[in-house]
């Protein structure tokens, strides 16, 4: 199976009860990706997602332009793997 382009960040901020998933929901749509985002229990906000490279960091960009004021800092680890996702999801 081929490897993909994945990456994991974790956002925080003012992330929670601000339509923050439902935002980055959106934004996939527009962006050949894959994954899902996740409100975690202390308050930041996970984001998995998978595409290809150019793909995959146009849509974090558009994510951290447009949710700007409400994140804080973000956590990025990226990498290359089998693919692990279908469509984007929140969870």
């Amino acid at each position: 199976m081929p490897e993909i382009p994945n990456a994991r960040v974790t956002y925080q901020g003012h992330v929670q009860g601000v339509g923050f998933r439902y935002a980055v929901f959106e934004l996939a749509r527009g962006f050949d990706v894959s994954g899902y985002v996740l409100n975690l229990a202390d308050g930041r906000v996970l984001l998995e997602a998978e595409g290809e490279v150019s793909e995959l960091r146009a849509f974090l960009v558009a994510v951290e332009e447009k949710m700007d004021g409400y994140i804080r800092s973000a956590e990025r680890a990226e990498g290359v793997g089998p693919p692990r996702h279908q469509g984007f999801v929140i969870r």
